[in-house]
């Protein structure tokens, strides 16, 4: 079993940086694909950014790329986002999650998720 706790939510303005970070016990996050999910107010959750077990691959959604940044640090058993130039669309809940096989953006195919934390972007 992997537990993973997202933190580092917040309410921001327009164009400020957040930075969210994902902690997981139990198991180590070396062996797992990671990835950050966001539901916005009224929406399904969708897919963000992902990366690769070492971190030689990331993913992202197209509405973020050039703002936010994946990563992780395996020693500390953490993943990271880096969001830049913050939009009020990018408002929502952020979920990290894991998966223990392959590369894969859909968000039925995650064995373990966190608790979800709030980013409010305002205008």
């Amino acid at each position: 079993q992997v537990q993973l706790v997202e933190s580092g939510g917040g309410l921001v303005q327009a164009g400020d940086s957040l930075r969210l970070s994902c902690t997981a016990s139990g198991r180590t996050l070396s062996s797992y694909f990671m990835a950050w999910f966001r539901r916005a107010p009224g929406k399904e959750r969708d897919f963000v950014a992902a990366i690769s077990w070492r971190g030689g691959s990331t993913y992202y959604v197209d509405s973020v790329k050039g703002r936010f940044t994946i990563s992780r640090d395996n020693a500390k058993n953490t993943v990271y986002l880096q969001m830049n130039n913050l939009k009020p669309e990018d408002t929502g809940v952020y979920y990290c999650a894991a998966r223990n096989r392959g590369a894969d953006l859909d968000d039925t195919q995650y064995d373990y998720w966190g608790q979800g934390t709030q980013v409010t972007v305002s205008s």
